[in-house]
């Protein structure tokens, strides 16, 4: 089994170590436009090989395209392409974006629909590149298979293979809700993530202590403001619909929270943090 990763950033790179480690990849080709990034994932041994586009596409039993959604929209139809050119009717490409709805469009009605397998590991962390590729990334996390129905079914349980020796559990669901899912419980997260950081950055200009003063609280919710614009800017303009709807609701939910603070309304304060409570049950 050769594996292409195109994209050795956290993603593609964690997926290059532990499907080599673990016996799925004999060998692991990589794509990387950036030639430190090359030379990185080549020298810590994240792939075997650095190679172009076309020879990776072409040498790959399996396509794993893990670069931001915006360039994988445009990536996956050539990919497919490419597949009909040499008659490849046993290769299989694999996404690993964070929205899925507009991907899927791209390829509909494309020859070699088949061959393609739209997922999403739901895994990461806020830093991004090959050094920040890791083993064990994905272990215990959920997977999601979109529109899986319209893949070639032995496609789809050779990905399904491939994530659980990734340790991962599959859901699957159409593109639309993965979209709507997604927006809730990790967009979200970004986008208040950068707000409150602007928020503390824009307040330190005046109070240099509040970074001397920031506790653990602060560091974990603030955390995914170190994200990578490029990769987060496609997300949120692609999902956009979604992103808005749960932005109305967090800012109508914060001015919940602003009345009963100016109304020094304690009841109304510890009634809604009640209510977040309810979280707990969920997220154990």
């Amino acid at each position: 089994m050769t594996i292409s990763v195109i994209g050795l950033g956290l993603i593609g790179g964690s997926m290059a170590i532990d499907l080599k480690r673990r016996g799925f990849a004999d060998k692991v080709l990589g794509v990387e436009n950036e030639p430190v990034n090359a030379s990185a994932a080549e020298k810590i041994g994240l792939v075997d090989k650095v190679v172009p586009f076309g020879e990776a596409v072409r040498e790959g039993d399996i396509i794993i395209v893990a670069v931001p959604v915006g360039a994988a929209v445009r990536m996956l139809p050539e990919i497919l392409d490419i597949f009909r050119e040499i008659g490849a009717t046993d290769k299989i490409v694999i996404d690993t974006c964070s929205t899925k709805s507009r991907i899927v469009r791209s390829v509909h009605y494309h020859p070699f629909r088949a061959r393609y397998v739209a997922t999403h590991p739901m895994a990461g962390t806020e830093y991004s590149g090959p050094w920040a590729a890791m083993p064990n990334l994905f272990d215990g996390r959920a997977c999601i298979f979109a529109n899986s129905e319209e893949s070639d079914p032995k496609a789809v349980n050779t990905i399904e293979k491939m994530y659980d020796v990734l340790n991962m559990r599959p859901i699957y669901m159409n593109a639309d809700n993965h979209d709507v899912h997604t927006a809730y419980v990790s967009h979200i997260s970004h986008v208040t993530s950068f707000a409150l950081a602007l928020t503390v950055l824009d307040k330190e200009k005046d109070e240099k202590h509040i970074f001397d003063l920031a506790s653990g609280g602060f560091s974990s919710t603030v955390r995914l403001a170190k994200s990578n614009a490029d990769m987060w800017v496609p997300i949120l303009s692609q999902n956009r619909d979604n992103v808005l709807q749960v932005i109305d609701t967090y800012i109508d939910k914060m001015k919940e929270f602003r009345e009963a603070i100016a109304d020094y309304d304690e009841d109304r304060i510890r009634g809604l943090i009640g209510e977040a409570n309810r979280i707990k049950k969920i997220l154990r």
